[in-house]
Parts: C-alpha cells; structure tokens; sequence
C-alpha cells in the first residue's frame, strides 16, 4: 500500500503552496525566498517545515479530512501556546492563527521554528555524560512543574477547561473509548485484564485533586532541548489536549514513558524509548521526589495515576486495532496491537499490584 505520508498527492492535499504564499505575503510581507517541507513525524496533526526569507516558520493543521474534534483543535493549541508566551514555560513563538480554509482547506496556525534536539529512540552524542543525563530529567520534571505552576487567570485561560472531575472523566471517557473498540476486535481475541483494570480505576478514582492547567500529553519526545551541552528545555510542543485539570494525571503519564532498569522488557517495543534506563539518569522515584519538591504536590496515589496512563495507552492501541480490522488504515503499526494492548494491560495490572513499582 502506499504510504500516505510520503506520497506527493498527500503532500497536496496538506499545503496549496500557492495560497499559503499569498497568505504569507500578506499577513507577514514579502519574502526572497519561500519553500515547505513536510515534517513526517508521527503526531497526530500535521507539521510543516515553511522557509520565509530569512525567517524559519512551522505550520501545524489537521490530518486531511479531519474535523476539530479535540485531537485536531490546533486553534486551541495556539490558544494555549499563545497564552504561555511570557511565562515561565517554554513555547515557540506564535506568529499568526487562521480559521480561512481558502487558504489550506483546514484551520491551520504559523509559529517560529526552534532548534535542538527531540529525544526519542537515543540521546545526542553530545548529552552523553552522566551529569547532562541526569538534568534531562531535571529538565523534563521542572518545566512541566512550571506548566502547572502557572495561573489560568492570569493568562487567559480562566475558561479553557473544566478542573473538577478531570480524573473521574478521563477514566469514563478511556473505558467507553475501549468499549467501541472492543465490538471489532473482541471478534478476534478478547482482553479480559483491560476489564479489570478499568474496575480497578473505577474503585479507585481520587475524590478530589489539584486543579491546574494540563498539558495532556507531556513526555520526553513532545519537547525539545537546545542544541548544545549542558542539556536546556528550549520548547513544549503538542498541545492539542492541552486543558484544565488534575496535573497529577500529566505526571503519571510522563512517568509511563519514563523507564528504570528494573523494568521489565516494553510492552510496546517500537515505540519505547530505552535509554533511559542508563544508571546516569535519574529513577522514577528521584523524578517523583523532585516533582514534589518543586509543587508541593504530593504523588501519593502513583499506582492509580500510573496505571490510569497505561490503560490510556491501551485504549488507543486498541482503537488502532479496530481501524486496522475494519480496513481504515495501512499503517504497519496497527495489526501489532493484536499483541500488543494485552501486554499494556498485564503492564497495568503490574503496576496496581505493585509488581512494577516505582
């Protein structure tokens, strides 16, 4: 089949490069030189690489033919992004925001390109000291500090989610999520764990929690660190589910990611990052610990938080499952869910019988 994402018709179907020429002109002035790239990554909205004269832009919109559901709201990403700009969390620089689907058939928005580096299956030679792995988990654990630290009011963003009850909701929202799945692939084999699981975080849900601005989907290859040594969190990108909520869910799932030598082998191999593991970063615990320093939260329900994030990540491998089953999507990834989300669930049920601490 063909890859959609290096096939030149699907390059056309994201960028009409003469309309966002003529959008640039306008909105930012002439320019010598204008030219785009598709940035292939695996996100869930499409990223552009866009040269204008001398300045070097990036373009996030939607898939093709998606709606704004929240997975795809990049105005709300550069709501937020905008918001940040003279906070203490780093943030590209918001250029310009569209809703005029003349111009690239979606809402899309424009703001300055970073560089440095996005960790994902290895460090950088140039991190590879025992100190500068070390602050990348300083790094990582501060700055989603200084996202929670920040006052919603105060930026704007008083009215961009409703706190109360985050958590309850996002184990409701996860296990129906599973439930829509599950009438495809259960025909193919059944995952009676994820089951339990969800009981389990039913049981189980905080009565009450903190109330912050979330990230939503806070990890390790969702910011970018300067390009040189010692390591600096320069950018945190992928804000689409970004709202108001429990911040204590955003630090189980970035811990979720977060791998110690003790572990066990990934449940999801191609996706996992292991070199972390490396006796020069910092464990979980020492993350938790400096995490709670820096908030004065207190991590104490790790086993609910931790498993809510891996469950999540089940539910999303098996929705892939079904697409892959109904015939909607070539993606190589999706038929290896079959084995895949009962592994995340045996991770789960791991971490709630306190078989894979922290």
């Amino acid at each position: 089949m063909t890859d959609p994402h290096t096939d030149e018709s699907y390059f056309d179907r994201l960028v009409d490069e003469d309309a966002l020429e003529s959008y640039l002109r306008r909105e930012l002035g002439d320019a010598e030189s204008f030219a785009v790239e598709h940035h292939q990554e695996g996100h869930s909205n499409e990223t552009l690489f866009v040269t204008w004269g001398d300045r070097e832009l990036v373009i996030r919109r939607p898939p093709p033919g998606e709606t704004a559901d929240t997975a795809h709201d990049v105005l709300r990403e550069y709501r937020v992004m905008a918001a940040l700009q003279d906070t203490d969390v780093p943030v590209p620089g918001t250029v310009r925001a569209c809703d005029d689907h003349d111009v690239l058939g979606a809402d899309f928005y424009v703001m300055d390109r970073v560089e440095g580096h996005v960790l994902r299956e290895r460090e950088p030679e140039v991190f590879a000291a025992p100190e500068h792995r070390r602050r990348i988990g300083e790094e990582l654990v501060d700055t989603l500090a200084s996202i929670h630290a920040v006052d919603p009011e105060a930026v704007g963003l008083g009215e961009f989610g409703r706190a109360p009850g985050y958590t309850q909701r996002q184990v409701d929202r996860w296990q129906k999520q599973l439930g829509w799945a599950f009438q495809v692939t259960a025909e193919e084999r059944e995952v009676p764990t994820l089951h339990r699981v969800g009981e389990w975080l039913q049981d189980n849900v905080p009565e009450d929690h903190p109330e912050t601005l979330v990230h939503g989907d806070y990890k390790l290859d969702n910011v970018m660190f300067a390009p040189e040594a010692p390591p600096e969190l320069v950018a945190v990108f992928d804000w689409e589910m970004s709202t108001l909520g429990d911040p204590l869910a955003d630090f189980g799932w970035m811990l979720s990611y977060w791998r110690d030598a003790k572990d066990p082998e990934p449940a999801v191999p191609e996706l996992t990052a292991t070199f972390m593991q490396d006796e020069d970063y910092p464990t979980r615990r020492e993350l938790v610990d400096r995490y709670e320093a820096q908030t004065g939260f207190t991590f104490e329900r790790d086993r609910f938080y931790r498993a809510l994030a891996v469950y999540k990540l089940a539910g999303l491998g098996e929705m892939f499952f079904r697409r892959y089953l109904e015939g909607n999507s070539d993606d190589p990834m999706y038929p290896l869910m079959e084995d895949r989300v009962p592994a995340l669930a045996d991770r789960a049920e791991r971490i709630i019988e306190g078989d894979e601490p922290l």
